[in-house]
């Protein structure tokens, strides 16, 4: 699946045991493997002075310019951890005399979100939901959108479970042109809106981050592509109470995350259809099933608004 509308070109290649020094700040920083590259740069996984980081390299300094900003931008957001922190921004210059652009941040240990919800349940959905539309909806406040919202670039930590964004390249100021997408979960590529960068996009790319939870391998748009992806809702069982809130959100209802975060504790708050109790011993089992992932889910979310 194409990464981005930019074509790529593969990044900055260092083997591990390469030492980054820092032109400016001096700082060094030993390459320990890397851990993937998109359309900017590659970030590799390094030990510094005994601690493990983050680093990102690039030859495009401009594009490298604008994510060390969206960072900032991010750090100044009260109350949040909206993406990670950064820690050394620098240029390093190889022995062939060749200048990259680089900026190191924490390296944030977790799991990717298909994999914690294989292991722990679909009831996670909810939460994991409910603590997105936080985190954009202090993103769109700050004068940003996502863009490039997509399950790579989500990572689960855990004690206890939160959900936490570990690449904020697609980052882009509201009202310009998203300038970094990923086909699958762009409006633009379904043909159900704009590349314009607003709430609503990313909420829309929201939705297709658990659809594709589901449909690990990319379907085709079809005749109508908002038909196909409902349909897709349908048939999970998981999926479907949130049918009514996906369709707006597809649609491009929502004004605000708020606006969805709301519909979506509406659904987690209403207790599901029990079936006709037929002995008295049964009722409370009922009970506990009906409401119990409901319950479970706000529980957590709560427990992850206090965390840092």
């Amino acid at each position: 699946m194409k990464m981005s509308h930019q074509s790529k070109k593969r990044g900055i290649e260092l083997n591990p045991g390469t030492l980054v020094t820092g032109k400016w700040h001096n700082k060094r920083y030993t390459v320990i493997e890397k851990l993937g590259s998109g359309a900017i740069g590659s970030v590799y996984l390094c030990d510094s002075s005994g601690k493990q980081v983050a680093l990102k390299i690039s030859d495009k300094s401009m594009s490298m310019t604008m994510e060390v900003n969206v960072l900032k931008s991010l750090q100044k957001v009260q109350g949040s951890s909206l993406g990670p922190y950064l820690v050394d921004v620098d240029d390093f210059i190889t022995s062939r005399g060749q200048v990259y652009s680089f900026y190191v941040m924490e390296y944030l240990r977790g799991q990717s979100l298909s994999t914690f919800i294989k292991h722990n349940g679909s009831t996670w959905v909810g939460v994991f939901m409910l603590q997105l539309l936080d985190d954009l909806a202090d993103l769109h406040k700050a004068g940003w959108v996502f863009g490039d919202l997509k399950e790579e670039n989500l990572l689960i930590l855990h004690s206890p479970p939160r959900i936490r964004w570990i690449d904020v390249g697609g980052t882009t100021q509201i009202g310009r042109a998203i300038k970094e997408y990923t086909e699958f979960y762009d409006r633009g590529y379904w043909g159900i809106g704009s590349r314009r960068a607003e709430p609503s996009y990313d909420l829309f790319a929201l939705v297709m981050v658990f659809v594709k939870l589901y449909y690990p391998n990319q379907f085709e748009r079809g005749n109508n592509a908002e038909v196909t992806i409902l349909s897709k809702v349908r048939n999970v069982a998981p999926l479907r109470p949130y049918l009514p809130c996906f369709e707006k959100a597809i649609q491009g209802k929502y004004q605000s995350s708020a606006e969805m975060k709301q519909d979506v504790e509406q659904i987690l708050k209403r207790p599901k259809p029990s079936m006709t109790r037929k002995r008295s011993n049964q009722k409370a089992s009922l009970l506990v099933e009906s409401t119990g992932i409901s319950l479970i889910a706000l529980f957590y979310y709560i427990v992850s608004l206090f965390l840092p």
